[in-house]
């Protein structure tokens, strides 16, 4: 062992997930307490590399955090397993004593092994499948292989693994392997006894093969229902021309002939999933479309002026093809889009994995959404997930004490309640992805006050503030990133009492006329062109997705073949910066998070925040806002590609109209990218790039907004998101600009000699100052370069 360590230069390397690497030289950490503290230990011994502190930290809300250390050799696998043991029996010598401080952290430190390849989560869901099935009743099951680089490798690992389900009696349904994203699959069906020996993680059972990585539950995807549904009435609304797509939609298959989509819907059906679906089951995807193109239908806003592409991914029950990986298919499907539509930039998958909780390691639907967005071009925007299961809350008795409670005790109630829970209510796959945008459900529609008294017998959690729906899926993401990104309208989510006991139990109540979003819907009982009622984080991502579009619309609108003409990455990811760029955190909403869960008491901030941002992310985007043209702020900017340890420099103009003027006014800058990514590589998210500090803030009599994340929480993703603001006279001068560095920090590990696309936007404000906006046009004539600059 100790000339192992004598290597140096990373003879050993502790990561934070798995994927990517070889199990049988994993020896797996079952750390105690806080990870950050086993963090600490583990730096002192030299010789030993952290692959990315970041993606080793995790979240704090886990009880039982695991690292995995990279041996180079069995022997020094085995000598570290028996120094573990002879520190149980306090048996370690001198020059040993910094193992020491490292195995204080931990529960226990074995090799990889079935444990590891069934979650405890898995076991439980696999549990419910199983549950009074007789033994030889088959279960579907995915079982993720061992990615082997090797071709003859890898078929040898997938002959094993075949052999032991048809020695069970059960038989291979499909299969994948993806090298970009180190996936190999196999679909599969097992007899319940199989299963068993699965979840009791027997040696002997397939969780005892070394060729296999993780076993699952076939994915099955989240749902949606709608409901009040009612006849439209016929319009006579003018026909127009319709432009080529640059938004597609994988969701389940549409009621394609419905009045409200008929002409908007570029339908294209790879997997024949359109003929088995039946026409009433077909919730999901036409009502996705619906938000899409036309938006909340009670709020009467203008349709997409393009088609959308859409693809069914999900058949009959809005469910996912029985015999396919469902990573396979999204695989297939995208390939297939950017083929036949290379105009797309803009992804809207409202889909997760309702058997796919995040637990800090990556999903390989997740990892495939990432490797995509950067080789591709294309912005995927994730929908979080709806948690709908029923939870207690411990301040109220009886749901009569509930109802009669104010709106703020309501609100600190719930606040409470879900942060108890909140390692039950994770994003789902894939959400997590770090390329992406993921969307939570904000409480916000519109209903008129006449249809709200209709859902008067249900119970508003947050009658007075501006929040996540609680069945919206809490961040954060992978290495503690910022997730959601955003929230945007889920309807106004209402309760339902379930039970009592010592306390009430509440479930989130289904969408309705007096709360809910209104959707194209299938038809029913014989009657067609209907529409209704729909919420949550589906329905909020697919707003967000036309939100996207809207602010390409308006980008279009202005700069025409300039703007189209730029490359699909660069539109994409500057879509990304403006999506993110105007949200922000609800005072009123964050300073209730904050009191309610504190950490109270000085150097606490970080914390809190944290608290905040698990909830609401960046905070809530108004759609409208994110789009309109205001008298009194500018929006600038810029896009283009990044080196490697380059920076770039956008000067940004000042106004003199907001000059010696003691009024509120900010600056607040996004940068959005693209990270190459790779799993197994030293750093999973390779690319990091920030907004320094500006130089000139005492000038412009700003500084750092409290209401919002700090730095640190802003630099774990691929959008940095930064608000200056103050209230006394900034001192502006003729022709004075801010310069505005965005930097691409160094490579974690191997430098990647790759260009990274980046989107910025910058907004200077001062409400009120009228003349702001046309001073700030008149300085900067609108132009494009097709040719962004590198950096410099």
């Amino acid at each position: 062992m100790a000339e192992v360590l004598a290597r140096g230069e990373g003879a050993l390397e502790l990561r934070g997930d798995p994927a990517g690497l070889a199990p049988e030289r994993l020896l797996v950490f079952e750390v105690r307490g806080s990870i950050s503290s086993f963090a600490a230990a583990i730096q002192q011994v030299a010789g030993l590399e952290l692959v990315d502190e970041e993606e080793l930290e995790g979240d704090e809300g886990d009880e039982h955090p695991f690292a995995y250390l990279l041996v180079p050799d069995m022997a020094a696998l085995r000598n570290l397993e028996s120094l573990w043991r002879r520190w149980q029996a306090g048996q370690l010598v001198r020059g040993e004593t910094t193992w020491a401080n490292v195995f204080d952290h931990l529960r226990d430190l074995r090799p990889w092994g079935p444990n590891d390849r069934v979650h405890s989560t898995d076991r439980t869901f696999l549990a419910t499948i199983i549950d009074d099935r007789e033994d030889d009743e088959l279960i579907r099951v995915e079982i993720e292989l061992v990615f082997r680089s090797n071709d003859s490798t890898a078929g040898a690992s997938e002959a094993e693994a075949s052999r032991a389900i048809t020695a069970r009696g059960g038989a291979i349904v499909s299969r994948a392997r993806l090298p970009d994203i180190s996936y190999h699959a196999l679909l599969a069906d097992i007899p319940a006894w199989a299963v068993r020996e699965i979840i009791e993680q027997r040696i002997e059972g397939i969780a005892g093969l070394e060729s296999v990585m993780h076993i699952r539950p076939q994915s099955e995807a989240t749902t949606v229902e709608i409901a009040d549904p009612a006849e439209i009435p016929l319009t006579d609304g003018a026909e127009r021309a319709l432009g080529e797509p640059i938004l597609a939609l994988l969701d389940g298959v549409p009621v394609s002939a419905h009045r409200q989509l008929a002409d908007h819907i570029d339908l294209d059906d790879p997997f024949e999933l359109e003929p088995h679906a039946l026409v009433e089951a077909r919730a999901h995807g036409t009502a996705m479309a619906s938000l899409i193109i036309h938006g909340d239908l009670n709020r009467d806003e203008e349709r997409l002026p393009r088609q959308i592409h859409m693809i069914p991914v999900m058949g009959n029950g809005d469910a996912f093809p029985h015999d396919r990986l469902v990573v396979d298919l999204i695989y297939l499907a995208v390939m297939r889009l950017r083929e036949q539509r290379p105009g797309i930039v803009i992804v809207n998958l409202s889909l997760g994995n309702r058997y796919r909780p995040f637990h800090n390691q990556l999903s390989p639907w997740a990892r495939l959404l990432d490797r995509l967005s950067y080789r591709l071009g294309l912005l995927f925007v994730v929908s979080a997930g709806n948690q709908i299961t029923d939870f207690g809350i411990t301040a109220y008795a009886t749901a009569r004490q509930y109802e009669d409670a104010d709106g703020q005790s309501r609100a600190t109630s719930m606040i409470a309640a879900l942060h108890g829970i909140m390692a039950e209510r994770r994003l789902l796959s894939p959400a997590e992805t770090v390329n992406g945008i993921t969307v939570g459900g904000g409480n916000v529609d519109s209903v008129a006050p006449a249809d709200r008294a209709l859902a008067r017998a249900l119970i508003d959690p947050f009658p007075d503030h501006l929040m996540a729906n609680p069945s919206s899926s809490l961040g954060p993401g992978f290495a503690r990133s910022i997730k959601p990104d955003i929230l945007m309208p889920g309807a106004r989510e209402h309760m339902r009492f379930v039970r009592n006991h010592a306390h009430i139990d509440v479930v989130p109540a289904a969408a309705s006329r007096g709360a809910g979003l209104k959707v194209a819907a299938p038809p029913r009982a014989g009657r067609e062109n209907l529409d209704g009622y729909t919420n949550g984080t589906s329905a909020a991502a697919a707003l967000a997705s036309r939100t996207c579009h809207r602010i390409h619309d308006a980008l279009e609108a202005v700069y025409g073949e300039a703007f189209l003409r730029l490359a699909p990455a660069q539109r994409a990811v500057l879509l990304k910066a403006l999506l993110v760029h105007p949200a922000q955190w609800p005072r009123d909403t964050a300073d209730l998070i904050k009191t309610t869960l504190g950490p109270m008491g000085r150097g606490q901030a970080s914390k809190q925040k944290d608290n905040i941002r698990r909830f609401i992310g960046y905070g809530y985007v108004d759609a409208d806002d994110a789009v309109a043209c205001a008298a009194d702020r500018a929006t600038f900017f810029a896009t283009g590609l990044l080196g490697a340890d380059r920076i770039v420099t956008i000067d940004v103009p000042v106004p003199l109209a907001i000059g010696g003027k003691a009024k509120p006014h900010s600056l607040s800058a996004t940068v959005a990218w693209f990270s190459p990514v790779s799993p197994g590589r030293k750093s999973y998210r390779n690319c990091r790039l920030k907004i320094l500090e500006p130089t000139d803030l005492d000038a412009l009599a700003v500084s750092g907004h409290s209401w919002q994340p700090d730095g640190n929480q802003s630099n774990r993703g691929t959008v940095f998101s930064r608000c200056w603001s103050g209230e006394n006279s900034p001192v502006v001068t003729p022709n004075m600009t801010i310069p505005l560095v965005i930097q691409r920090d160094p490579d974690q590990g191997a430098t990647i000699d790759e260009l990274v696309p980046f989107g910025l936007a910058v907004t200077i404000s001062m409400p009120g100052e009228v003349a702001l906006y046309d001073e700030v046009r008149a300085r900067t004539a609108p132009h494009i370069r097709a040719q962004a600059a590198r950096g410099a």
